[in-house]
């Protein structure tokens, strides 16, 4: 476990029910391994999750510590606005409040909202024609993903309204000149989304860093595969065990800490 002087760092905060000690841990998991892959921005970004049966809760990451940092009774429990909720020991992100209760308040089928600032993401989120199906990845998300014009940094709530009109019902959004964000009905459909959407981002610097001709499949053969993934995703929910639980098993294997 990381050593620490805190005394207040793995307090388990009051009034914690099985399930969402539970959901703690899955989402400290996602935190630890968006390190482990090299998808953070030191302090900044976010995952966050709805707490269980509440449509007016959700846990999100401490401000000022690394996601490698994140354990299951670090987590903060606000609600929808911004104020914590049992527990205040710690502050959150001003910014990560207004992109993630933006959703977390309009789509009762969110449950899991990950934001990123990676380098790839960014890269594409600058680019005039956003995402392009250049790879088998990137197909998942052809006609999927929807964009947000950047405003400066999300500090105006008022920003939220414009934030779900750019997301509708969609479970991609590339924030321009900004970075990533995915939602999912659990931690690890959302963080696995977020983590083959910044591959795919990643692939299209890789392939235009060439400067070659490069060539893109039909569009009837984009939204075939595409489909195939819709398929394979939503009727299907094994495989996102199989690939989670595979995940955490990485974790454990340094210690599993991240449940403290």
């Amino acid at each position: 476990m990381i050593s620490t002087t805190d005394p207040h760092r793995n307090r388990q905060p009051r009034n914690i029910s099985d399930a969402e000690w539970e959901l703690r841990c899955q989402l400290a998991a996602a935190y630890r391994l968006a390190a482990r892959f090299q998808l953070t921005d030191l302090i900044y970004t976010h995952i966050s999750v709805r707490v269980p049966g509440r449509h007016d809760q959700f846990l999100i990451n401490p401000h000022g510590w690394f996601f490698d940092e994140i354990t299951a009774s670090s987590l903060v429990k606000i609600d929808v606005e911004g104020r914590p909720v049992d527990d205040d020991r710690f502050e959150v992100n001003a910014a990560g409040f207004t992109i993630h209760s933006a959703l977390h308040m309009s789509r009762p089928d969110v449950e899991c909202v990950a934001h990123l600032h990676t380098n790839a993401g960014m890269a594409v989120a600058a680019l005039q024609c956003g995402l392009l199906p250049l790879n088998q990845i990137s197909m998942q998300f052809y006609n999927r993903v929807n964009y947000h014009d950047y405003e400066g940094i999300s500090l105006d709530l008022d920003e939220r309204s414009r934030i779900v009109q750019s997301m509708g019902d969609a479970h991609y959004l590339i924030l321009r000149n900004h970075g990533l964000l995915t939602t999912g009905r659990s931690v690890a459909e959302a963080f696995t989304r977020i983590f083959y959407l910044n591959r795919a981002c990643e692939i299209q610097v890789q392939t235009l860093s060439m400067g070659q001709p490069y060539t893109l499949p039909s569009p009837d053969v984009c939204e075939h595969a595409a489909k195939q993934h819709d398929d394979y995703a939503y009727l299907d929910t094994v495989h996102l065990d199989r690939e989670w639980t595979a995940l955490l098993r990485l974790l454990d294997r340094d210690g599993g800490d991240y449940r403290c």
